[in-house]
């Protein structure tokens, strides 16, 4: 039946396929997609947010990146990378020929060193710097480019293949601060060749790219929107194709693969959600016994169920379910909630109640002010704790959290690369982004020890043991874990394919059909 059925269909689209095919007046038209996430910087140096990095993987190459899909890292711009000897101290990339930036100029290894060298140079404070914490040098020479590892690290091709790795064009990028402006020379894919802040990015395809992509897709028009109703409002009148990330949750649990006159895609997703919590020892929230106490009081199942109407599902643990070394550390450990567990715990630290502290959050991310006002809700039961949200605006908000200046907040994290790893140093490990003061000798040795293993399946136990020690110590809460949608217009294809858990935002799959 099935060969069939293939036949029918295949007879069908010879007598009238060419009724399917775009004109080429419809090939070069603008493909609208709207979405929440914010541009924290133009400067691959001065951004590590989900948003910057989906415009960067379409307008700059690194020397790896990843395919559809794919869980180890393929050649960009460069032609080839390997680790130099057995340590997994030194990784040498042969440069790709004949790539050029928008002057015209050819990218040469001292671009590659360059770009790397200033991201740990300028050390921006909402900056990708701390990817690259087992970077020691890097050396240029010719068409080579060997990055000097401080320490065995097998994931450095990962964070490579991110938009940390980006490349840019030493004679347009200050070697000692970010590039100020509206301008990008990259070579990635598309062209920036119009761009307003929280506004629009608009992108043609890049006729001189050289890398892994085949094909440059259609020109794109980003525009971004300040909350989820707002993205929603354009998508119901018809202003944009696509729509992603993020529409409110009851519209997202409404969506159903057979609608009429619209494409859906739901996936599983490895974005998570923490509350992060200040561990300084200026913070009310510093004792890890008051931590722990808040651990008792999350119900994320009322979370999922009331704020996110069940498009997300309650996370128990630091890695999320489907990457290596899941587990449900939280559950195990606070397994229910439990008003009288979080008050035996401040009593017998001492501590007077209500233990007041500031809850913030970045506006118009989703759903976070009704995540917020629950989570206050549940934190507050029992009169054990006092609870003041604060709403800020998203680059304001990364850096209140990375100067330490709140006590808890409330973040989502899409993974840098398809491994473990990516939740580890950059979330728990001493002097991670998220900034929480917290420092764990144990727990950074696990991170390291995990970089030791060229076989990624060998790092489950480290993270397994890893995350039984955050779930003791309490730098942060899981919340929950994502799923993801993409939803487009009937005529618009390849939504399917923007987004896989790679880290990348695949704009040239799009097509008109």
């Amino acid at each position: 039946m099935r060969i069939l059925a293939g036949f029918l269909v295949l007879a069908a689209v010879g007598i009238g396929g060419w009724q399917l095919l775009p004109s080429q007046e419809d090939k070069d038209k603008t493909i609208t997609v709207g979405t929440t996430d914010a541009v924290t910087s133009l400067d691959p140096a001065g951004a590590y947010d989900a948003g910057s990095w989906a415009l960067f993987g379409n307008v700059f190459q690194s020397l790896m990146t990843f395919d559809p899909d794919g869980v180890t890292p393929v050649p960009d711009a460069a032609r080839s990378c390997v680790f130099v000897g057995s340590g997994l101290t030194a990784y040498r990339c042969e440069l790709r020929s004949g790539i050029t930036f928008p002057s015209g100029r050819a990218m040469t290894a001292e671009d590659v060193k360059y770009s790397f060298d200033r991201v740990k140079k300028i050390n921006s404070e909402v900056g990708p710097a701390s990817l690259f914490a087992t970077l020691g040098s890097v050396t240029a020479e010719g068409d080579t480019v060997t990055f000097h590892l401080s320490s065995p690290d097998a994931t450095f091709p990962y964070k490579v293949a991110t938009g940390a790795g980006s490349i840019v064009d030493r004679d347009k990028y200050p070697a000692d601060g970010l590039r100020t402006g509206n301008g990008v020379d990259g070579t990635g894919p598309y062209r920036l060749t119009g761009y307003t802040k929280d506004k629009l990015a608009t992108l043609e395809p890049n006729s001189s790219y050289k890398g892994d992509v085949n094909g440059t897709g259609r020109p794109v028009e980003l525009r971004y929107y300040g909350d989820s109703d707002k993205l929603n409002a354009a998508w119901k009148a018809g202003r944009i194709d696509v729509a992603t990330r993020t529409l409110p949750p009851g519209v997202l649990s409404g969506l159903s693969a057979s609608d009429p006159g619209r494409r859906v895609t739901e996936s599983d997703s490895s974005e998570t959600r923490n509350l992060y919590l200040n561990t300084r020892a200026s913070s009310p929230l510093h004792d890890v016994r008051v931590r722990r106490a808040l651990a008792w009081l999350v119900n994320r199942q009322q979370l999922a169920a009331t704020v996110y109407h069940g498009t997300v599902e309650p996370l128990y643990s630091l890695i999320p379910a489907g990457l290596t070394g899941h587990t449900t550390s939280f559950f195990d450990d606070y397994p229910e909630q439990s008003t009288q567990k979080a008050r035996q715990l401040l009593t017998e630290a001492g501590i007077t109640t209500p233990v007041h502290f500031t809850f913030g959050y970045g506006k118009g991310r989703g759903a976070s002010a009704e995540e917020a006002a629950e989570l206050k809700k549940q934190l507050e039961a029992g009169g054990l704790f006092k609870v003041d949200l604060k709403g800020y605006e998203w680059t304001a908000f990364q850096k209140l959290w990375a100067g330490g200046k709140l006590d808890a907040w409330a973040v989502g994290w899409v993974a840098d690369y398809p491994d473990p790893d990516t939740f580890g140093a950059s979330l728990v490990g001493t002097g991670s982004t998220m900034s929480t003061g917290y420092s764990n000798k144990l727990v950074d040795n696990l991170i390291q020890d995990s970089q030791r293993y060229a076989d990624r399946r060998r790092v489950a136990q480290d993270f397994r043991t890893l995350q039984q020690d955050v779930a003791e110590d309490v730098p942060l809460i899981p919340l929950w874990q994502r799923k993801e949608y993409v939803v487009s217009s009937e005529d618009v294809g390849g939504g399917q394919y923007l987004v896989d858990g790679t880290g990348l935002f695949r704009l040239w799959r799009l097509e008109w059909i």
